[in-house]
């Protein structure tokens, strides 16, 4: 009773938080690439969710208890990646939320997970599109969760504390993942005077004032968030340990 109110305060405290609002920001909005790049990204990222789909059925098949904590990895990417913060020249950045279940859960689980946030946030907020689906969810559920998970596991391997693999996974996982969205978006638009290079920078630039910042803010809730979990969810702390090492 006492683990559940205090997801369920979590919960709450994040949507208050929160209240998100019709963006269009580090997502690409709706109808923005052009076919061939929607239709490419997308291929390029299906086999990631369908391992995940593997993944998550295993995962809940093997340690049914660990779907709270399924849940919630994905209502919080849900949310901090629905966040609008104003950026330059007009556009936006915002947190992804997809480190923590890339540390808790691995990657791929993080792919299923990152795929329905879009969905919906494309449907319910005007977040992303339909046809950018494809792009954002390699961007944002692929990407991301591979860096921050890696990046989790060489620092435990080192022997460096939890916290410090924690921080720098979804610090880098935010970043990884606005890159991505950069190289996207310079594929698509290559700039008349200097191409892909020229367009790259451009892209980079609008967002790097407000994203580096949102990186490690985004990196110190996370582990904030992990510490309440390791606090809180001792009965599930052995499969999650498990399913980190299989992994």
């Amino acid at each position: 009773m006492k683990k559940d109110k205090a997801f369920l305060i979590l919960s709450l405290t994040l949507v208050l938080v929160s209240q998100p609002k019709s963006a269009y920001g580090m997502h690409i909005m709706e109808g923005f690439l052009p076919p061939i790049w929607s239709i490419s990204w997308g291929l390029i990222a299906l086999p990631f969710v369908i391992h995940g789909l593997y993944s998550l059925r295993k995962t809940i098949d093997e340690a049914p208890k660990l779907k709270l904590l399924i849940a919630m990895s994905g209502a919080f990417a849900f949310l901090l990646s629905a966040l609008k913060i104003p950026s330059v020249t007009g556009s936006c950045s915002h947190p992804t939320g997809t480190g923590l279940g890339a540390v808790l859960f691995g990657p791929t689980i993080m792919s299923v997970l990152g795929l329905i946030v879009l969905l919906f946030q494309a449907l319910l907020l005007g977040h992303g599109g339909l046809t950018t689906l494809g792009a954002n969810t390699f961007s944002m559920a692929v990407v991301g969760p591979f860096v921050a998970y890696a990046v989790y596991i060489i620092i435990r391997k080192a022997n460096g504390p939890q916290w410090l693999g924690v921080f720098l996974a979804a610090a880098l996982g935010n970043l990884s993942t606005y890159m991505t969205t950069s190289i996207q978006l310079a594929l698509a638009f290559p700039a008349e005077a200097g191409g892909f290079i020229a367009s790259l920078t451009k892209f980079m630039s609008i967002f790097a004032l407000t994203q580096i910042p949102l990186s490690i803010s985004e990196g110190i809730l996370t582990v904030l968030v992990i510490k309440s979990i390791a606090s809180y969810a001792n009965a599930e702390l052995p499969s999650l340990k498990r399913l980190i090492k299989e992994a």
